[in-house]
């Protein structure tokens, strides 16, 4: 038997474990019974992983890729962002005079015209105090003639000395007190006539109305806190959205020549586009957000557009004509920067250094330099190629 200390295991490596080794020169491991567990594993594990990494190689063939060309068009510069719905114009419409309320003349939600009646109070408390104000003025007008005579009979009588100076300036201070009092009379008048008309509420813009919030036989007060109706004008609408400050002064040069074309698309709307323009740059940044408020008009004939709701923008700033572009997933990064792996005639591939153009595509590459138009690139396939491989295109790319 051996004596204690000199106890050897023997480890062989193979392509099943440690059992057996058929290459030449294979020399054996040997373990002293005082090795830790630990080390012994790390050993094997290290084997294992050196004998499969003999054995990896470049591949024996071609290696299939997907394949695109670079193609030349005309590329947007768009900004995106997620916008809000709002109508052009809001009215609250409250009531001016007080009383009760005789005729609701339209429909919750129907479209009113602007100077159509929505609402009638009742007229006769009104009426009743313009013929009051119309006999004040009368009255008053019968004193200010008869006081007008008499100045003017003082005055013959002053230049003959009949009568004292102080009494003509009486008699024209009286007539000149009812001449103004003539005048608040037509000032009363005309405030009657205005309350009466009051009476009678029209649609101040044209829009649809909201839910009605008064019915017929219903007290009114003078401008209440509570509106009798909502009406919101939404021919055209506006969508208000928020972009980058840092957007903001490119935003500004395109601007000045000219409106751009904005296009609103409702979230799972399979219909096109709606299509607007910018109309307004908020003159503040939030400094909370790092953002500044933008607007855009939309004519929303349709009505498609409702206020309150959110909408996908995207905001059209100019066009590059005639650039270079290529799938997004072609492109890889590198410390040294971007590159592609390009497809040569006899199916060989060149890695070749691109530059692209920062812009927000959804899945093209705008390049700036490196490739020419025609030039096919791998799309997918990279992790397994390395310069001068031989690649196979797959069918349908």
């Amino acid at each position: 038997m051996p004596s204690e200390g000199k106890h050897t295991m023997t480890a062989a490596h193979d392509t099943g474990g440690i059992h057996g080794d058929n290459r030449p020169n294979a020399r054996p491991i040997r373990f002293r019974p005082g090795d830790s567990g630990l080390g012994i594993m790390a050993l094997l594990v290290a084997v294992a992983c050196s004998s499969q990494g003999e054995r990896r190689g470049p591949p024996t063939g071609p290696v299939p890729v997907t394949a695109d060309s670079a193609a030349v068009r005309d590329v947007p510069v768009t900004l995106k962002a997620i916008g809000s719905v709002q109508a052009s114009n809001t009215v609250l419409v409250r009531a001016r005079v007080g009383g009760e309320l005789e005729r609701v003349a339209f429909a919750d939600g129907q479209i009113v015209k602007q100077g159509e009646l929505l609402f009638q109070i009742d007229r006769r408390p009104f009426e009743i105090a313009l013929e009051v104000a119309l006999a004040d003025s009368a009255r008053d007008s019968a004193k200010a003639a008869s006081a007008a005579a008499q100045e003017q009979r003082y005055a013959e009588l002053v230049r003959k000395d009949y009568v004292t100076k102080q009494q003509y300036d009486e008699v024209g201070a009286n007539a000149e007190a009812l001449r103004a009092t003539v005048r608040s009379d037509q000032a009363a008048i005309r405030n009657a006539r205005l309350n009466l008309s009051f009476c009678s509420i029209r649609a101040p813009i044209s829009g649809r109305t909201g839910g009605v919030l008064v019915r017929r036989g219903n007290l009114v007060r003078a401008s209440d806190e509570n509106p009798l109706v909502t009406i919101r004008q939404l021919t055209p609408i506006y969508v208000n959205f928020s972009v980058p400050e840092s957007r903001l002064p490119e935003i500004r040069h395109h601007a000045a020549g000219g409106r751009l074309r904005v296009e609103a698309m409702l979230s799972g709307d399979g219909a096109q586009a709606r299509v607007g323009e910018l109309t307004f740059i908020d003159n503040v940044v939030d400094q909370t957000t790092g953002t500044i408020v933008l607007r855009a008009t939309f004519p929303n004939g349709d009505e498609i557009l409702w206020p309150g709701q959110f909408v996908n923008v995207v905001l059209t700033l100019t066009t590059l004509h005639d650039v270079v572009v290529i799938p997004t997933q072609a492109v890889q990064n590198s410390q040294q920067g971007v590159f592609v792996y390009v497809i040569g005639p006899d199916l060989t591939v060149t890695v070749r250094p691109i530059t692209t153009v920062k812009l927000s595509l959804d899945d093209e590459v705008v390049v700036g330099e490196g490739l020419q138009v025609g030039e096919r690139v791998v799309t997918d396939g990279q992790l397994r190629l390395s310069p001068g491989a031989k690649v196979d295109i797959l069918p349908g790319t």
